[in-house]
């Protein structure tokens, strides 16, 4: 039987915490489970399920939205199809219901890759592929997208995990989102400006509860501490689970769901090189030369974990 995730990839290695196991699937790259010790640090579904408000997906060659699905460069006008009907936008990319092919793995580790072909409003061609490695905390994530084609091409990345910590309500979670900017947003969700946090309900350094929010909101400007950008969510009982990246995902969205199957919240957090309107705006978009390679790499990161 064709499942609607495609064929699934199962990783497993040990750590000092315990047994750590992932479930890649083909199709969108996405991670459908990642557990330590069977205590879930991502809200599972079904493999037999469309991943559940873009659970897990990556974003490629752009993540969140184009307004009307257009954009200008160089004086040409793209218009891309609209795939967020109620906001007449383009979302997440063009990948999204994409099947990966599987051209490395190991037991800990696995590597898919597809190409992006040129298409109306997107008439470029690109290979990529994401690697998939379990490590001693978590899970590291690493893009790779290869310009194949004759023309320079816009391109940023982003993916879309939701995180938890099974056994403690979502809403019992601390957020820390280390952002010195927020992106304020129109009714559609598209920027209107962006605006330093201090002193404003934006400011989430300290954390804040994640039952008492609502969000679907952009935060830029990400100091990096050893090099890495770092957002996490906390336990009462001091356990963590981070969503660390490199510094060139220079922005961070936070969307949290009361209608996830199974879950009474569910809350993404996920990193992005660029925010919405970017092949607009040009913010954090990388123009890849014919045969230029860009590589660049997150990871979900769990501590205070004590094996059984």
């Amino acid at each position: 039987m064709t499942l609607p995730t495609g064929e699934q990839f199962v990783l497993e290695t040990t750590t000092a915490s315990g047994e750590l196991k992932a479930t890649i699937t083909a199709v969108a790259a996405g991670i459908r489970e990642l557990t330590i010790n069977g205590i879930d640090l991502v809200p599972t579904f079904r493999e037999d399920q469309t991943p559940p408000s873009g659970a897990g997906i990556v974003l490629v060659p752009w993540p969140s939205r184009i307004r009307d699905g257009k954009w200008v460069a160089n004086g040409v006008t793209h218009q891309l199809d609209i795939t967020e009907v109620p906001r007449n936008t383009a979302l997440h990319g063009l990948l999204r219901y994409t099947e990966y092919r599987m051209i490395a793995q190991e037991s800990d580790s696995v590597t898919l890759t597809t190409k992006v072909y040129p298409r109306p409003g997107y008439p470029f061609l690109l290979d990529t592929a994401v690697h998939y490695e379990l490590v001693a905390d978590g899970l590291r994530v690493t893009h790779r997208i290869e310009n194949d084609g004759a023309d320079s091409a816009p391109v940023a990345i982003g993916s879309h995990p939701y995180l938890k910590i099974g056994g403690v309500a979502t809403e019992d979670l601390i957020l820390r989102v280390d952002a010195a900017s927020h992106i304020t947003f129109d009714e559609r969700l598209l920027p209107i400006a962006e605006v330093q946090v201090d002193g404003t309900e934006w400011d989430f350094r300290k954390g804040r509860r994640v039952g008492d929010l609502h969000l679907d909101d952009t935060w830029g400007e990400l100091p990096s501490h050893d090099g890495e950008v770092v957002s996490s969510l906390t336990a009462p009982d001091g356990r963590s689970v981070s969503m660390w990246a490199e510094p060139i995902f220079g922005y961070v969205q936070v969307y949290t769901s009361r209608d996830f199957p199974g879950e009474s919240m569910a809350i993404a957090v996920e990193p992005m090189t660029a925010p919405a309107e970017a092949f607009n705006s040009g913010r954090g978009v990388r123009w890849l030369d014919p045969g230029e390679e860009w590589e660049c790499s997150w990871g979900i990161r769990f501590a205070g974990f004590a094996a059984n």
